[in-house]
C-alpha cells in the first residue's frame, strides 16, 4: 500500500462517508494525522500486527481502539458499520476493519474525534505527536520514525 493510495482511495471516501452521515467535517488537519499514524503504525503495510493483536494499517486492538469506539463514539460507528454492510458487533468489527481500509480509517477518524482537544495545526510535528501518542498510547512508540512519516503525509494532503 502506498500512502498517497490510501489518502485518495480509502481515508478520503471515509471521511466523506462520515460527513455524510455525521455531518464530521473533514479537514486537513485530519487527513494529515489520520494518514501520519497509518504510516507510524504499520508503515503503510502491515494489516494485522506481525506478532500482536492489532488489525489495519492504524493497528487497532479489540480490547483497546475498538472496544473505546464502541463506546465513544457508538452512534457514529454504528452508522458507518451499516453503510458498509459490517456487523455492529465487536468481532466482526475487529475482523473487518483489517481488510476494510474506509471501515479502518473511519474508526481511526472517530478515536481522533473523540479527543476534545482540537486537532493539531497542519505543521505542527510535535502537537501531532503529543495528539497521536495520547489517541493511540503505542506500546512501542518509536518517535524518530514520526517526523519522517508526518512529512510524508502533509506532502500528500492539500488543503
Amino acid at each position: 500500500m502506498t500512502p498517497d493510495y490510501l489518502l485518495t482511495n480509502s481515508i478520503d471516501p471515509a471521511l466523506a462517508l462520515l460527513e455524510r452521515l455525521s455531518g464530521l467535517v473533514p479537514n486537513a488537519q485530519a487527513r494529515v494525522l489520520v494518514l501520519a499514524i497509518a504510516g507510524q503504525e504499520s508503515g503503510w503495510v502491515a494489516r494485522r500486527q506481525i506478532g500482536g493483536p492489532a488489525r489495519s494499517f492504524w493497528q487497532f486492538e479489540k480490547g483497546g481502539g475498538v472496544a473505546g469506539l464502541f463506546n465513544v463514539a457508538r452512534i457514529r460507528l454504528q452508522a458507518l458499520c451499516s453503510e458498509l454492510a459490517v456487523p455492529f458487533n465487536d468481532t466482526d468489527v475487529f475482523e473487518a476493519m483489517a481488510w476494510n481500509d474506509t471501515l479502518a480509517a473511519g474508526m481511526a477518524r472517530l478515536l481522533l474525534w473523540s479527543d476534545p482537544a482540537p486537532l493539531p495545526n497542519v505543521g505542527d510535528v510535535n502537537g501531532s505527536w503529543a495528539y497521536y501518542e495520547r489517541n493511540w498510547r503505542p506500546g512501542a512508540p518509536h518517535p524518530e520514525v514520526w517526523p519522517a512519516r508526518y512529512a510524508t503525509a502533509m506532502g500528500l494532503v492539500k488543503p
